[in-house]
């Protein structure tokens, strides 16, 4: 199993000023330690449960490049972009340019939004659920038809209607980045998981719930024709990690999904100084659960 780490929080101790700094120690130490995956929330307020809207918040596409500025080989992503943010017409040429300038090293994390505040706040639309889920399938669809050279054109759906599909230059990942469904809801999100993505973002809520919702995609692709192998199944894992102890208690309990195909654990620490935090836990981590069978 590999590990990735998740940058949620950013009430540095020294406030903003800091930021930028420890952020590029973050993407260091994440390298060193062998950490596959980085990502950040995309939110325009910090969640209420992480800290309140009042806390600091980065716009996510910006932290992005600033991370692939100061990395190499780390894939880095949106864990997960609401679809209500972004025109998905500009989203997909946004993830593309993320592409083109790390190297080959963006994901399009992307999901169906849910915290109404910030939409409120900044005068976003936020429109029901149901409607939120139909985006997402026409936003999925607009990604990969702006995704392939070969299909340039117009777009006609229900609540976006594009002329072109133009995105030059074109991702350099091959066939363009990995486009990862967060949730686990079983009627929608995962059936869009089996249609259209490359990957899938569950909560380490238990191997029994995890099994379930593995279950329940496999039957989705299925249905769909999708080989369930082609699927990447990651899952985000919140830690609260401050010594050796915990690490013996992380690795116990990490060890009942090994089994289930799980490729990736996204480890989710809340702290503004995740450098530290890095170096101290989630490298001893990566050895822990290479070593697991």
């Amino acid at each position: 199993m590999r590990v990735g780490v998740h940058i949620n929080r950013f009430n540095h101790p020294s406030g903003a000023p800091a930021l930028g700094a420890e952020l590029a120690a973050a993407g260091a130490a994440a390298e060193a330690a062998g950490v596959s995956w980085l990502s950040v929330m995309d939110h325009y307020f910090q969640m209420e449960f992480n800290g309140g809207a009042e806390d600091p918040m980065l716009e996510a596409y910006s932290t992005l490049a600033f991370l692939a500025a100061h990395t190499e080989t780390v894939q880095l992503g949106a864990l997960v972009t609401g679809v209500t943010y972004r025109h998905p017409g500009l989203l997909a040429k946004i993830a593309t340019t993320l592409d083109v300038l790390s190297g080959g090293r963006a994901a399009l994390g992307i999901g169906a939004a849910w915290y109404d505040r910030e939409h409120e706040g900044l005068g976003v639309p936020f429109p029901p659920l149901a409607e939120r889920f139909e985006r997402l399938e026409e936003a999925l669809r607009i990604c990969l038809q702006m995704w392939d050279p070969a299909a340039n054109g117009p777009f006609e759906g229900t609540h976006y209607r594009l002329a072109e599909t133009l995105c030059v230059p074109a991702p350099v990942s091959s066939p363009h980045p990995e486009i990862m469904i967060g949730g686990s809801g079983e009627k929608k999100t995962l059936r869009l998981v089996a249609r259209y993505g490359d990957a899938c973002n569950l909560f380490a809520t238990s191997p029994q719930e995890v099994t379930h919702k593995l279950d329940v995609l496999r039957r989705h692709c299925d249905t769909e024709g999708r080989d369930y192998a082609e699927i990447r199944k990651t899952m985000t894992y919140t830690a609260d990690a401050a010594d050796d102890s915990d690490l013996d208690a992380f690795t116990r309990d990490i060890a009942g999904y090994t089994k289930l195909g799980i490729d990736t654990v996204i480890l989710a620490p809340r702290t503004g100084a995740p450098a530290e935090w890095i170096e101290r836990f989630t490298a001893p981590a990566v050895q822990r659960l290479a070593d697991l069978d």
